[in-house]
């Protein structure tokens, strides 16, 4: 069962959802960063369950645990390992039906694969484990700060038919943070809200679209062929939990234009460097940046797990009938922001320092201490 991911700077994330504990070890962090695990909670807390009545009431601190890589505040270079214990697990909930699929979860599939699964929350198909890549992505940001000047900003751009109307390229963290759905357009935001509210009282759940920014990239990162930049970001945010669509820049939007329209020019940004007018790549040409900001949208669907009956069979085959219990999200999109950031920054830098062990390729910027 791999849970791997990465090439020159690598996480590997552990643990069930109501195991005794969840955790990620990064390997290849380049030594003698000096590294803020204030800032890493915080993003740990933006992610954590119970922090707002649109989240699941589900009680977990998400306390971060360093157990190796780093030595007064800074990295070794050895492997670095982190630990977040499970506070309010609950098997219980989830003892009644622990051999009833549940539909649209990974139960069934994960059966006829392992013949095993850690059924209570759905043990590593859960977005539990997500703690671990937040906690890996903010520590990537942090490295990636000595290597350039790179801002990651996500937002929930659409809930159902609620459209956000914002510039992308003005969106700040601040701004994304001022309400609990996570939304910059503060009256598309109460929309949100309150649509969201409304299904979960009827026992049901809602998805939608978070987009993304990266700002300051540099022209470079990414391979021509099966490494393209905006394909391991499609890999990246596709394997988050209940991801189901990606798009980079202009997306489907851009099978409506004719190639003369859908074409970003190449202008002088009049400092002695290369631009273009328009940004419908969204800041990938040939599956390497160029330089512009990397804009994509990730697709969530509805959460899987419904508090109304549902039609289903149990192991043996049986037919059997499915009312949910436990706590859950009625909506992922909140809480999926931060994760969508974390991925984000973690392909950007595994692909910077590719691109640094490359013969030949110079570095953008020299790497420094950021103490």
């Amino acid at each position: 069962m791999s849970s791997v991911y990465g090439t020159a700077f690598r996480v590997s994330t552990f643990g069930e959802s109501h195991g005794g504990a969840l955790g990620v070890v990064i390997d290849g962090c380049p030594p003698g960063i000096a590294l803020d695990f204030d800032r890493v909670q915080a993003e740990l807390d933006r992610r954590r369950p119970g922090q707002s009545t649109l989240s699941t009431p589900r009680r977990e601190g998400d306390r971060l645990e360093v157990v190796s890589g780093v030595l007064d505040g800074k990295t070794l270079g050895s492997p670095m390992a982190i630990l977040f214990r499970n506070q309010d697990a609950d098997a219980t909930a989830y003892k009644a039906t622990k051999d009833v699929y549940r539909p649209s979860h990974a139960d069934f599939t994960t059966d006829a694969k392992y013949g095993i699964r850690a059924w209570a929350g759905g043990g590593r198909a859960s977005a539990r484990e997500t703690v671990a890549r937040v906690a890996a992505g903010a520590v990537a940001r942090q490295v990636l700060e000595t290597l350039g000047s790179v801002e990651i900003v996500a937002w929930v751009d659409r809930l159902q038919e609620l459209q956000a109307t914002v510039d992308s390229g003005a969106v700040v963290a601040v701004d994304v943070d001022k309400n609990d759905v996570r939304c910059p357009d503060a009256a598309v935001a109460a929309q949100m809200e309150e649509r969201i509210r409304e299904v979960r009282s009827r026992g049901d759940t809602v998805g939608g679209v978070v987009r993304c920014v990266a700002r300051g990239v540099p022209a470079g990162l990414g391979e021509p062929v099966f490494d393209k930049l905006e394909a391991d970001l499609a890999k990246a945010m596709l394997s988050l939990p209940a991801a189901r669509g990606f798009e980079v820049g202009s997306g489907y939007s851009g099978t409506l234009l004719t190639g003369t329209q859908h074409n970003d020019p190449f202008v002088p940004d009049g400092s002695g460097g290369i631009v273009t007018s328009t940004n419908r790549s969204g800041g990938i040409q040939g599956g390497i940046s160029n330089g512009m900001p990397i804009e994509i949208s990730v697709a969530f669907k509805p959460v899987a797990t419904v508090f109304v009956d549902q039609n289903t069979v149990n192991s043996a085959g049986e037919v059997a009938m499915l009312k949910a219990k436990g706590r859950h999200d009625p909506c992922v999109l909140p809480r999926a922001v931060p994760m969508v950031e974390a991925m984000v920054a973690l392909v950007l830098l595994d692909h910077w320092l590719r691109w640094r062990g490359q013969v030949g390729a110079p570095p953008p910027i020299p790497l420094r201490s950021v103490d």
